[in-house]
């Protein structure tokens, strides 16, 4: 049974970082894209950023390129997403998700439909 369980959210300042981390289980995910998206209150659930588990090739939606970095660690099979110069504008609930296909393009590899499990999600507030 796969597992993926997000950990690291919390409350913090604009301007500050947090790192977020989703621990994944029940599977080899070598060959697995992992993504994480995030979801404010009212509004629909948003990409944010997805690698590629097997090259490490990642992608990011424009409004946190230059600010996040997504990686993964092999050896403890979890997937972290550091985050820093967060705004308020990023305050959301962030899920962790594993796309057991292979997601060849930005438009689908950034689409929520083509991923197979998700994380419960973890609380990220950015206060002003």
């Amino acid at each position: 049974q796969v597992q993926l369980v997000e950990s690291g959210g919390g409350l913090v300042q604009a301007g500050g970082s947090l790192r977020l981390s989703c621990a994944a289980s029940g599977r080899t995910f070598t060959s697995y894209t992992m993504g994480w998206f995030r979801q404010a209150p009212g509004k629909e659930r948003e990409f944010v950023a997805a690698i590629r588990w097997s090259t490490g090739t990642t992608h990011y939606t424009d409004a946190v390129k230059g600010r996040f970095t997504i990686s993964r660690d092999n050896a403890k099979s979890t997937v972290s997403l550091q985050m820093n110069n967060l705004k308020p504008e990023d305050t959301a609930v962030y899920s962790c998700a594993a796309d057991r296909g292979y997601s060849a393009t930005y438009a689908v590899i950034s689409s929520p439909r083509v991923y197979d499990y998700w994380g419960q999600g973890t609380q990220v507030t950015v206060s002003s």
